[in-house]
């Protein structure tokens, strides 16, 4: 049995699912009562991003407005002991009520469906005007970032809202994964310093061929550190990240100075910032307060950070990106942590644009067509959400 916490605690193991359980297995969640279904759904995500897989829920009284309905969109079925409706039927015919007061709680039950009227602020909101906004109406937006509305552009153009994640360790190997998996993504994500004989000469290769495939590259470097440092990591050393990746990404715990320093290289460059709100690991810390303390940042430095990295949407502005990683067909897990969904998963039932592939691609004994699939569920999954 599993206990989900409302919140973590400071001490013990500090965790907001408390129990044994392994990535992959089955929960079943039991409730009392249900309404909306949103205190369920709240709790399945919370499951779902420890990895656990979650199909039904139990429940003592469903009170049959819209619970049942809302569950069923995300996936979930409902199996309820008994039914409000039901309880006034047998109290009615025991001589327990009368027929005005059963009418009364039935009318007031029609009237107050929540799958009807779902509060877009909820667990599984009614499409968001975001989510109905196809990437080319997106990109003409007038608050949007230049380097956003480009990979909007590129994206529809392609038809492709793949991310490539290469993560190998010599430059040979990325080049050639660039030049033939180029063609069906929208962004290469790197890992320059896992590279064993990286120089310039590879980012200028790399950028040449970025240019031919019409992908951007976005170097994983999870900045971290104070607004003076980075800027530093960002614009020097040995690999000169600024001068050929047009997009990185950053923590915010240091605060904002991490942004400020960023963007004071990035922004005459015409450089773009993704900030990490959610990770795909097992008992990340990046949950709750601090996802919308790291949205609201991105908002105030919206003309430098253009989206972020999440495992949902985390913002209905159309103007920002979201971009997801661990994604792959087979949605389990590895012993390191890692926890997979599926494009199906991120794009349509989560609200995210960009599936990150890694491992499913990298893999494959045939890099392209497996590139190919993963291009096709998830542009597939974008086009669901849509209709």
């Amino acid at each position: 049995m599993l206990i989900r916490r409302k919140e973590a605690k400071d001490y013990g193991t500090k965790r907001l699912v408390e129990g044994s359980f392994n990535p992959g297995e089955s929960c079943l969640i039991i409730e009392d009562v249900i309404t909306s279904g949103s205190s369920i759904l709240e709790t399945a995500a919370v499951l779902q991003k420890e990895g656990l897989k979650v199909t039904d829920a139990i429940v003592l009284l469903d009170r049959e407005q819209g619970g049942a309905a809302n569950l069923k969109k995300e996936g979930i079925r409902l199996h309820s002991v008994c039914t409000l409706s039901s309880i006034l039927e047998i109290l009615y015919q025991r001589g327990k009520t009368d027929k005005a007061l059963v009418n009364a709680v039935k009318t007031f039950i029609q009237e107050n469906n929540t799958a009807l009227a779902f509060d877009q602020n909820s667990v599984i909101a009614k499409k968001t005007e975001c989510e109905g906004l196809s990437f080319g109406a997106r990109a003409e937006s007038a608050t949007i970032h230049p380097l956003a509305a480009r990979l909007l552009h590129l994206m529809e153009k392609k038809q492709t809202n793949l991310c490539l994640s290469a993560d190998v360790t010599n430059s040979k190997e990325l080049l050639q994964l660039a030049d033939s998996v180029g063609p069906e993504i929208c962004v290469l994500k790197t890992h320059v310093d896992i590279l064993e004989d990286f120089n310039l000469e590879v980012a200028k290769k790399l950028r040449q061929l970025a240019d031919e495939h019409e992908f951007l590259i976005f170097e994983d470097r999870k900045f971290a550190d104070i607004g003076n440092t980075v800027k530093h990591q960002y614009e020097g050393g040995m690999y000169r990240i600024a001068s050929w990746a047009d997009i990185v990404n950053a923590h915010a715990v240091p605060g904002s100075g991490v942004v400020k320093g960023l963007r004071e290289v990035g922004l005459p460059l015409n450089r773009g910032c993704l900030l990490i709100a959610e990770m795909s690991s097992q008992n990340s810390l990046a949950t709750g307060d601090y996802t919308k303390a790291v949205v609201t940042m991105g908002e105030e430095y919206a003309d430098f950070v253009f989206g972020f990295i999440t495992g949902s949407r985390v913002t209905n502005k159309p103007e920002f990106i979201h971009m997801t990683p661990g994604v792959h067909m087979h949605a389990e897990g590895d012993n390191l942590g890692q926890q997979y969904l599926s494009p199906e998963d991120v794009i349509h039932k989560k609200g995210s644009d960009i599936i990150i592939v890694g491992r499913g691609i990298l893999m494959a004994s045939n890099k392209v067509d497996a590139a190919k699939m993963y291009r096709k569920a998830g542009w597939e999954a974008y086009l669901g959400r849509l209709s």
